[in-house]
């Protein structure tokens, strides 16, 4: 036994350096979780506007539960319903007709398009002016003064992790469109309720998609120029999670197996967004903004079919230009976890086995390529010209024109 007075051996490390963690919700977690909604609303206040995608959750059993149960609770209840991802004039229509109304708490249950429309009209509601007014990269992007509404957020997907992040995009659509953040951290939920029982209804389709946006949305937040051991350990944790769970989530069904998958992507969905919220992301979404304000592009798509290839460019890139950057070797983690076949090598031989596995993923998950969402070769130079937003200043170096070019070729 060592003495308690006697010195631990061991090998001199750099010091940590010092780090911030932005706000984050109260996290309540676990099947059945949505039954504490009510119990969470009451808490601040008696009048709700729930908001809600236009299909699964309205047509499924858990609304009329959770309606009753609100009612029970002395809390009267608005509705709104949000159809694809939020416009600034969605956005301004709703706060135009629930202002005044007496609304004390929004509550936003859906994929990420109900939740970050659930979040701007929070913010706006108290103020009723428009959200044009505060959008990056458009508009006077005045400062948003607050203070925001309440809000609750549950999710019924397993992909954005927007139930734990600061920003509401909102879309346009068209050549001339755009996809941009409403930012602040007045917007943080208050309570973010992630329950695995409502991703039951998930076709495969779309848990594929919102999966490989969960991955990415990792990845991107390990290997950022901004991660921290705080990031790395919950970026990790939320990896291995998906790779336990993702599978098993797609191949659905009642079982335990599909049960432990969902629990185990909605983790990994959670983590994906309070990691990106204090790193930022990468390549794969700096694209997705200019790819889904120009067509019609599902965000998760857009991450699932562009992950492999912007991850074999970054890792080409960072061997020419920075073969001392920290990301190398986490690719190769990332890619020795996924492998899982117990083969020894280099950590280059790792990271390229990564890159392998996600083309294979792309290809069994039958991930559409850009064109068949109207993307032709004429679109790539204002698709390339719109990607240097906030994402992609956080990638691990910064790619070249050309580079992002090849990129989106790879996936026409």
């Amino acid at each position: 036994m060592i003495p308690p007075s006697a010195p631990l051996a061991c090998a001199v490390a750099e010091p940590i350096a010092a780090f911030a963690i932005a706000r984050l919700p109260r996290i309540v977690f676990g099947e059945g979780a949505l039954a504490d909604l009510p119990k969470e609303a009451a808490a601040l206040g008696r009048s709700l506007l729930l908001v809600t995608g236009a299909r699964s959750f309205r047509s499924g059993p858990h609304r009329t539960t959770l309606l009753e149960a609100l009612t029970g609770a002395g809390i009267a209840v608005e509705e709104i319903a949000v159809e694809g991802e939020p416009s600034p004039e969605m956005v301004d229509a709703a706060v135009s007709s629930f202002a005044g109304r007496g609304i004390d708490v929004v509550a936003g249950i859906g994929g990420g398009s109900a939740l970050d429309a659930a979040k701007a009209i929070a913010g706006l509601l108290p103020h009723g002016h428009s959200v044009m007014r505060h959008l990056e990269g458009v508009g006077p992007e005045q400062p948003y003064r607050g203070p925001s509404l309440p809000l609750i957020l549950a999710p019924t997907t397993a992909g954005t992790g927007s139930e734990a992040t600061k920003n509401a995009v909102l879309s346009r659509h068209g050549k001339a469109g755009f996809k941009k953040s409403f930012r602040d951290e007045q917007l943080v939920a208050r309570v973010a309720i992630v329950d695995p029982e409502l991703l039951v209804s998930c076709p495969p389709e779309v848990v594929a998609a919102n999966g490989m946006d969960a991955f990415t949305q990792l990845l991107e937040s390990f290997v950022s120029i901004k991660c921290t051991p705080f990031t790395d350990a919950l970026c990790w944790s939320g990896i291995e999670a998906f790779v336990q769970g993702f599978f098993a989530a797609y191949a659905g069904g009642e079982g335990a197996e599909a049960r432990a998958g969902r629990t185990r992507m909605a983790y990994a969905a959670l983590l994906s967004g309070i990691c990106l919220a204090q790193t930022g992301l990468g390549s794969v979404h700096g694209l997705a903004s200019p790819l889904g304000a120009q067509f019609p592009i599902p965000h998760g798509v857009c991450c699932g079919t562009l992950v492999a290839d912007a991850t074999r460019i970054n890792l080409r890139s960072l061997r020419q230009r920075l073969p001392g950057s920290p990301a190398l070797p986490k690719y190769a983690r990332v890619g020795a976890l996924l492998a899982g076949d117990g083969q020894h090598g280099t950590n280059a031989e790792a990271a390229d086995r990564l890159v392998d596995l996600l083309g294979n993923w792309t290809e069994r998950l039958a991930l559409p390529r850009l064109s068949a969402y109207g993307m032709g070769e004429g679109d790539l130079a204002l698709v390339i010209a719109d990607s240097r937003g906030s994402s992609m200043k956080t990638n691990p170096l910064v790619l070249t024109d050309a580079e992002i070019e090849e990129l989106l070729r790879a996936r026409l």
